[in-house]
């Protein structure tokens, strides 16, 4: 019996020190390199400036995965004995077609039953794959109740970034998800992130000290160990799914068990269940594909400070660069500065504060969105023309050579759903008309004055002042069915009717892009025979510094070389909307050049036979990039063919030119995203 147990102890014993296999067959030649000993898989990567990056990962049970990090010529360690973590809260998601199905917004997650569960990780069978510039090296199970997957490493060459993931899966319909992640470590010495007025904060490390949430800038954390440091931050857009406001609800976090669910001292970034408390609808995806559920790290052989302005460089300070040749242009904000402060009888401030935060994230124009909801847009007339007057003396103050404040409208009126009402200059008009009530009058202070009873008035108005108008959050919230009801109105094939704004609604992690809603949208109204345009808007009310504004914000570079005077009136704003002369992107991944045989966006192509053509395309990009996809239809069909741009580095600049065959097409058009799900897309160029 003895020597049975002493048998059983050996086999037990061998069990546990058995090596863990490791594929490394999809290893490549790209100038990463990976190794085995005994349990210990050690990755090399070339890190740029940053020297030779460095990770050794311990497959054995029990063993934090991460032994040491390090970085540099001098291989100096940046961290050690870390575990990746991951929670997940999972509920029920509302798919009511009336709601807008997969695409909704109108939900409130957090106000029924779910779950907050540690993302269990079991070690197990490895392997080490390159694409192009990037090595990833996938172990092992993770998994929760309901869902089941992977975890994930990517290492991008030229960078000393690298990104975890868990990547999940479920069966189960109607989930909604969010979730928190980060990595634990018993040797980080401080750790630091900057405040939201960008001044940087320490906390020394108490193993014992219980976690907190941190309101920081820059939505980034940073552990220093031997004056090196580690920074963890998510994808700038994709972790942010949509709300209303733009509140800082404190994304990161450090400290010893956190939610009481995760053992030791960790940092990550987190997600507030409860969202601004008006509508949280969360992530949701269907059921069967693959949910990345990832953040980033950055190490440095610097202390923290020089860790975060590496960080920043992917998101240009939080803000939107500049490019010779183009304007930046924001849409959609529901501050209501006019009915909440100028016409409040308290002092107005000479700079408001949220003009200041838009010119700090580098927008040349901004579009307002006021009255929806305070205001009278239906009268009576000595309100709303007061309320107007107001509108265009507040926006003409707060412009000047390099800010470019605009009034606008979103209405409910009229057209059906919710859609914004943009003129070239300002035009007193009320969105009712009495009867026996001039279409159009003279009035003694506010002059020509326009009263709008019915959609056919709305298109006059819209005519004859030049102005233009286009659907907001097209198919989902209260756009929910629009602009598809009203495709054959009149008022929809005007050229006043622009067509539709995107913002990303939902959040979905399995895609390796943000939303592609209206996206859809774009390419249907083109295959309706109906030459649209798709802008950007963010659809956003409070705005303050403290906010975490550039995760819900997104913009509009238009084709233009100067900015007109506010008093001059803003027409070239507009003739660049209308004639599709812009891109659209989140700040990360910038397209200055963009043509099909010549021809720009907006611009007509005649094919020849063949259908034969060339793409030409210049990007710039932060985060490394992942692919393009160059998407045409024929009326009926919509193509898209995705070429793979897995070798590019962080940080860089080309111009790529691709064949393409596009005959029977009746447009083109492109995208382009980032690793982290980070884009821009252009405009249709429209096929004869």
């Amino acid at each position: 019996m003895k020597k049975i147990l002493l048998l059983l102890v050996t086999l037990y014993c061998h069990a546990l020190s058995a090596q863990t296999p490791v594929n490394l067959s999809g290893l490549k030649k790209n100038g990463a390199t990976a190794r085995v000993s005994k349990n210990l898989l050690t990755v090399n990567w070339p890190a740029g400036a940053a020297g030779q990056g460095s990770m050794v990962l311990d497959l054995e049970a029990g063993a934090p995965l991460f032994r040491s990090i390090r970085l540099g010529n001098a291989q100096t360690e940046v961290a050690k004995g870390i575990d990746p973590v991951f929670i997940l809260r999972t509920g029920k998601r509302t798919l009511s077609p009336k709601s807008g199905g997969w695409d909704v917004f109108f939900d409130n997650v957090y106000k029924r039953p779910y779950t907050t569960e540690l993302v269990a990780f079991t070690k197990g069978a490895a392997a080490v794959s390159t694409t192009g510039s990037r090595t990833v090296v996938k172990i092992g199970q993770v998994s929760t109740p309901l869902f089941n997957g992977h975890l994930e490493i990517t290492l991008y060459n030229g960078s000393p970034l690298f990104n975890v993931a868990a990547v999940l899966s479920t069966r189960q319909d109607s989930t909604a998800i969010l979730y928190d992640a980060g990595l634990t470590s018993n040797a980080w010495q401080q750790i630091a992130w900057s405040d939201v007025k960008s001044a940087m904060q320490y906390a020394p490390v108490r193993l014992q000290e219980q976690s907190r949430p941190l309101e920081v800038k820059y939505r980034t954390v940073i552990g220093e160990h031997n004056n090196s440091s580690l920074a963890v931050f998510p994808a700038p857009h994709q972790y942010f799914y949509p709300l209303d406001e733009a509140f800082n609800l404190k994304f990161t976090w450090y400290g010893a068990n956190y939610l009481d669910l995760v053992p030791g001292f960790a940092i990550g970034i987190r997600q507030d269940p409860e969202g601004d408390h008006r509508y949280v609808p969360w992530f949701n995806a269907p059921p069967g594909t693959l949910q990345r559920l990832n953040f980033f790290c950055l190490i440095s052989t610097g202390k923290a400070p020089a860790a975060l302005e590496e960080v920043k460089k992917f998101t240009y300070n939080d803000s939107y660069a500049p490019l010779p040749g183009y304007k930046t242009m924001a849409s959609h904000f529901h501050n209501e500065f006019i009915t909440k402060v100028a016409l409040s009888g308290n002092p107005v401030p000479e700079k408001p504060e949220f003009t200041e935060v838009l010119k700090k994230a580098g927008l040349d124009i901004v579009k307002l969105a006021e009255f929806h909801g305070p205001g009278h847009p239906k009268g009576p007339d000595s309100l709303r023309l007061r309320e107007l007057e107001s509108l265009f003396t507040q926006t003409e103050r707060l412009s000047d050579t390099g800010f470019l404040l605009l009034p606008g409208e979103e209405a409910n009126n009229f057209y059906g759903g919710h859609w914004l009402a943009f003129f070239p200059k300002p035009v007193y008009w009320v969105m009712s008309r009495k009867e026996g009530e001039p279409y159009v009058s003279q009035h003694p202070v506010y002059g020509k004055v326009y009263h709008i009873g019915s959609k056919e008035e709305m298109l006059q108005l819209l005519e004859q002042e030049h102005g233009l108008a286009w659907v907001a959050h097209a198919r989902t919230k209260g756009s929910t069915g629009y602009p598809d009801k009203y495709k054959d109105e009149p008022f929809f094939h005007s050229p006043t009717y622009l067509g539709a704004a995107w913002k990303a609604i939902p959040a979905d992690l399995s895609w390796p892009t943000l939303s592609k809603r209206v996206l859809h949208l774009l390419d249907d109204m083109a295959n309706w025979g109906l030459k649209k345009y798709v802008l950007a808007e963010s659809d956003i009310f409070t705005i303050t510094e403290q906010n975490e504004m550039y995760a819900h914000l997104n913009v509009n570079y238009l084709k233009m070389d100067k900015l007109p005077r506010y008093e001059d009136g803003w027409q070239p704003v507009l003739d660049a909307l209308r004639k599709g002369q812009f891109f659209v992107s989140t700040g990360e991944v910038l397209m200055p050049a963009f043509t099909v045989n010549g021809k720009e966006s907006g611009e007509t192509l005649p094919l020849n036979s063949s259908g034969k053509a060339t793409v030409n395309m210049r990007l710039r990009w932060t985060f490394p990039m992942n692919f393009v996809e160059i998407v045409s239809g024929d009326g009926n069909q919509v193509y898209r063919e995705r070429i793979d741009l897995s070798q590019t580095k962080a940080f860089g600049e080309q111009a790529f030119r691709w064949p393409v065959n596009l005959k029977g097409r009746k447009w083109v058009r492109a995208e382009a995203w980032d690793v982290a799900a980070n884009g821009a897309f252009t405009q249709m160029v429209w096929l004869e």
